[in-house]
């Protein structure tokens, strides 16, 4: 079901945010090397990417304070509060989200993406977007 895509962290885990040098330069990632997006959509630090979004576009969660890995900036970590009351980890004001169809360390299919309303960006490590830098591929979900 929907629910289960949309636990990107374990339940009651803490996220780690770090970074991943990938073909369109060193950007945010999870623990585990996933690229980390950010939807134009979202308004003052909140989610706009609900039901079928979230489902494509899963919000990375966390249980408490997430953690900087090398290369990712604490100063910069923050979380949102989603509808649901879980939190959401953001990065820069940005509320983070990974790509369904990324299933391997440092793929960005979902970079530079319109779905779900809005465009879709990965970040950089000092918290910018470089929209210059699109993906060639990316599943056409969303």
């Amino acid at each position: 079901m929907l629910a289960a895509a949309h636990a990107t962290a374990a339940a009651g885990s803490v996220a780690k945010v770090g970074v991943v040098k990938t073909a369109i330069g060193t950007i945010l990632a999870t623990g585990q090397g996933r690229t980390l997006y950010m939807f134009a959509a979202d308004k003052h630090g909140r989610s706009a990417c609900y039901g079928q979004c979230a489902h494509y576009w899963p919000p990375l969660l966390t249980s408490g304070k997430p953690v900087a890995a090398p290369g990712a900036k604490a100063s910069m970590l923050g979380t949102t509060r989603r509808k649901d009351g879980k939190l959401q980890v953001t990065y820069n004001g940005h509320p983070l989200y990974r790509y369904i169809s990324d299933t391997q360390r440092g793929e960005t299919g979902g970079q530079g993406l319109n779905l779900s309303g809005g465009l879709w960006w990965a970040l950089s490590p000092n918290g910018s977007l470089d929209k210059k830098k699109t993906s060639s591929g990316g599943g056409g979900y969303g």
